[in-house]
């Protein structure tokens, strides 16, 4: 028998469908409103009627046709202030909006989630990773020969360049996965010079042929550059990509197939991947996809745009919770321990993690999905313990007032850690398959930024609190340092004590700029070597201090070094 909440998914998933079925001539002729076609949002266009109580000032602010106010408007009041205006003030850009966007579309209180008008649900069932993101790139869902030379294109360019993989094999063997990929983005950024805007002029990425053969390249090369990250601490090395799999299929390859070619993944287990993919492939402003169309607006490189975007997912608070959701229910250890824990968190004494979203005030549609593609998973590889205490906090959960009334439902990172450890991958790898995916969100918005005729550098305004005017003083006329904002010692390390100790006067001198042993006059080396001699007398004093004793020393030896280089000449 299914659940109250995948029965609820499926009659959403069927009434959607019967409704853009409906949307014929026929509806039409009969003057039915187009159900593609957005209600007004925010009650339609028109004007606010603002007083400054300061004042006694009335001032017309418009409402556009998209239910959303200029802030610029509110520059014009300025009650005799220094004539900047008012501001808004809008930490972490929670009604903010930067920017106009046809590609997804969130109603976080009725728990709904479209790709280019497509339900999120719809696409888990019937779409792919690829062709979704085709839709998410180019705004509708390809046609067949379209589809297939979308994918042969992607699968065509994952191969890494050789310098690129030797890039990340020199990274130390416990490198976090994301750093990896981040160093894997920068590195093939400077592979394409020719389609770089500060080596080619900002009108590069006028070409769609341009934009399109960037696009191909990073979706190709995401998984591959994930197969290097993942085998970074395993000390294995990823089988080279396989261009005749599908996508999450080929992925599964790169990290099994080792050294025998004719390895296949498990069918299913690839499909199970694949809508994990489709299900991370976008969702709207969140903070790393506002970092890529920050960074777009400066007309940088893509690959730049997306590691930048990748840096942002990186944080715990983004990428990370499905990680901090596994630890939680581990805590829990079994259902029998969950009311105790629900009092906890009722209590401040316990964290909730997975339930409640930034976004959706209701079910989030990913949730549910991942639910049956964590079963689906569990029925092959075996299931996990923690998904009966997952199932039982849900319920348990969603028949609480206290959790009920604060709108927590479980989020898309509630089920995902649980998939991915069924899966085989480790905690710190989860982020990973976040970022590649989204990878394809990242260049939709990226491709939509640069036809964007309201596009504009991203320069926020802020609140200046800080001291309004004083004068430079002395540095003897200076109050001592204190309280929080003062710049903390940094103790050297051991090696550094030993560097200090072990300094010569001809291990000084070697330092400078240009010293080459002969190339100086007689005059001229004598001039630096005495002081090299002051240096020396002034290390020892420093390392004889108590200070230096106590680990709180201002520099080191190259630092003190470098600050006499300007007696060599250069």
């Amino acid at each position: 028998m299914p659940s109250d909440a995948e029965a609820a998914s499926r009659r959403r998933v069927q009434a959607l469908s019967a409704h853009v079925a409906g949307s014929n001539a026929a509806d039409a002729s009969q003057g039915a409103p187009d159900p593609r076609v957005r209600l007004t949002p925010g009650g339609g266009p028109g004007s606010l009627t603002v007083i400054d109580n300061r004042t006694g000032s009335r001032y017309e602010i418009p409402v556009r046709e998209g239910g959303y106010v200029p802030a610029s408007a509110f520059k014009a009041i300025t009650a005799g202030g220094d004539g900047g205006g008012l501001r808004v003030f809008d930490p972490g850009y929670v009604n903010t909006a930067p920017c106009k966007s046809k590609i997804c579309f969130i109603d976080g209180d009725k728990g709904i989630l479209r790709y280019r008008g497509y339900p999120i649900e719809e696409l888990a069932e019937k779409s792919s990773y690829l062709e979704t993101a085709f839709a998410l790139v180019y705004g509708d869902l390809p046609d067949a020969p379209q589809l297939r030379e979308w994918e042969q294109t992607i699968m065509r360019h994952s191969a890494l360049p050789v310098p690129v993989i030797a890039a990340l094999e020199a990274l130390p063997h416990d490198a976090h996965p994301m750093g990896v990929i981040l160093a894997g983005l920068n590195a093939l950024s400077t592979f394409h010079p020719e389609q770089n805007p500060a080596l080619q002029g900002g009108n590069v990425y006028r070409s769609h042929a341009a934009q399109d053969k960037q696009i191909v390249r990073i979706i190709g090369k995401m998984t591959t550059l994930a197969a290097h990250a993942y085998h970074r601490n395993t000390g294995r090395t990823p089988a080279p990509p396989n261009q005749k799999l599908g996508y999450a299929e080929n992925f599964l390859y790169m990290l099994d197939a080792g050294l025998d070619p004719n390895h296949k993944p498990n069918a299913r287990l690839a499909k199970a991947m694949d809508v994990m993919f489709l299900l991370h492939a976008e969702h709207e402003m969140n903070c790393s996809t506002a970092a890529a169309r920050h960074l777009a607006s400066s007309g940088v490189d893509v690959y730049s745009a997306v590691a930048g975007a990748v840096g942002a997912l990186y944080g715990p608070l983004h990428g990370g919770a499905n990680e901090a959701v596994l630890k939680m229910l581990s805590r829990i250890g079994s259902v029998e321990n969950i009311p105790k824990f629900l009092e906890g968190v009722k209590n401040k004494k316990e964290k909730m993690f997975g339930f409640g979203h930034r976004v959706y005030k209701n079910f989030d549609p990913r949730a549910s999905v991942i639910r049956n593609v964590a079963e689906e998973v569990f029925d092959l590889v075996g299931r996990d313990p923690l998904i009966d205490v997952a199932i039982a906090l849900e319920k348990a959960a969603r028949q609480d007032e206290y959790f009920v009334k604060r709108n927590l439902y479980p989020n898309v990172d509630f089920y995902s850690g649980l998939v991915y450890r069924a899966l085989g991958f480790p905690p710190e790898f989860f982020t990973v398959l976040f970022a590649v995916p989204r990878a394809a969100g990242y260049l939709a918005h990226w491709r939509e930024s640069l036809t964007d005729p309201d596009v504009k550098i991203m320069r926020p305004q802020q609140i200046y609190e800080g001291v309004w005017l004083r004068s430079y003083p002395t540095i003897d006329s200076r109050p001592p340092c204190r309280g929080e904002d003062r710049m903390w010692n940094v103790a050297p390390s051991n090696a550094s004590r030993r560097r200090l100790a072990g300094e010569t006067v001809e291990m000084a001198a070697s330092h400078y700029h240009g010293y080459d042993g002969g190339s100086d006059s007689p005059s001229g080396l004598a001039n630096r070597l005495a002081s090299v001699h002051r240096y020396d007398a002034g290390q020892a004093q420093r390392l004889s201090s108590p200070a230096f004793s106590a680990g709180v020393v201002a520099g080191d030896a190259t630092s003190g070094v470098d600050a006499l280089t300007g007696v060599t000449g250069k």
